[in-house]
């Protein structure tokens, strides 16, 4: 076995054991095996494909993320991707295949916390009432944007929900989140309303006679997909009137944001999020205070900038 057969195998060997240890999702390995590979590439440019992953050194590394930050990658990317390298060679090290782990001592690049965008109530509310409720599919639709933000999902996790997911006698979601963690997420009545109704009047349309285990289902029957549903939500944005740039994660800011400003406790928003580190949570609180500093340079008599 040469060289580039060796450093594939070993990403696979890789891949597999963060399948069986933390039941990464296919797209979460697929990002790990990408950027992995980016190294593989770029120790081919510097013609040294006959180098083996086992054998690079810190400075082989240092090298490579600073060509990678030279020709324009962000700082979170390029965090994201060292976080990643260090992950595999923890995992080389572990196994006996190397005794010096080359990125043990490569700090993160230091990146600017840029508030996510979120959406204020009167918005949600517009976005919320934005499909059209008379016909099967906008019934569909404003019953995804309602669970949506009354769970705080994330976009995977709300078209992968399946019928056998939700209890609304309980009013209950289980949600399978990164890693297969499972968390339990009230809906509130408001989404159980509009889930009710879809339930009842439009999932049956949709199907026409086929059977699902999704919960949301496209006029095919088939599962909705991540991509179909960000299309969806920036076309009700924009009957809503909504000028901001959204990304699919704007309703689930929009949760977290309004959970803290109207006085939820930091830890409980962490559980909802299904965040597995606080300080991921925390992103929320600077949105909080700036709400907080608009209002009194808005509202004080002496709160002018």
């Amino acid at each position: 076995m040469n060289v580039a057969e060796t450093n594939v195998r070993m990403l696979d060997e890789f891949t597999d054991a963060l399948w069986l240890e933390d039941g990464l999702s296919r797209n979460t390995l697929a990002s790990y095996r990408s950027d992995l590979m980016q190294l593989v590439e770029w120790l081919n440019r510097q013609e040294r494909a006959n180098v083996s992953l086992r054998e690079i050194t810190q400075a082989d590394l240092l090298a490579f993320l600073s060509d990678r930050i030279g020709q324009g990658m962000k700082a979170s990317t390029t965090c994201r991707t060292l976080a990643c390298i260090k992950r595999f060679y923890r995992y080389l090290l572990r196994q006996g295949k190397i005794f010096v782990d080359p990125a043990v001592n490569i700090d993160n690049p230091k990146i600017s916390r840029h508030l996510p965008v979120s959406l204020t109530e009167s918005e949600v509310e517009a976005l919320l009432a934005a499909p059209d409720t008379r016909q099967p599919l906008g019934l569909r639709d404003r019953a995804m944007l309602e669970v949506l933000y009354a769970a705080g999902l994330r976009v995977s996790e709300l078209v992968g929900l399946g019928i056998a997911q939700i209890r609304q006698d309980m009013g209950v979601a289980r949600i399978l989140g990164k890693g297969s963690k499972e968390r339990l997420i009230p809906l509130g009545e408001e989404a159980l309303h509009w889930l009710g109704l879809y339930l009842t009047q439009a999932r049956p349309v949709l199907l026409a006679g086929k059977h699902s285990n999704m919960l949301f289902v496209t006029t095919r029957g088939d599962a909705m997909t991540r991509q179909a549903f960000w299309y969806l939500i920036k076309r009700h944005a924009q009957q809503a009137g909504i000028v901001k740039l959204l990304s699919p994660h704007t309703l689930r800011h929009a949760f977290a944001t309004h959970l803290l400003n109207h006085g939820a406790d930091l830890r409980v928003v962490q559980l909802l999020l299904g965040h597995s580190d606080i300080a991921t949570t925390q992103i929320y609180t600077h949105i909080a205070r700036e709400r907080l500093r608009q209002l009194h340079a808005r509202h004080h008599p002496r709160g002018k900038l």
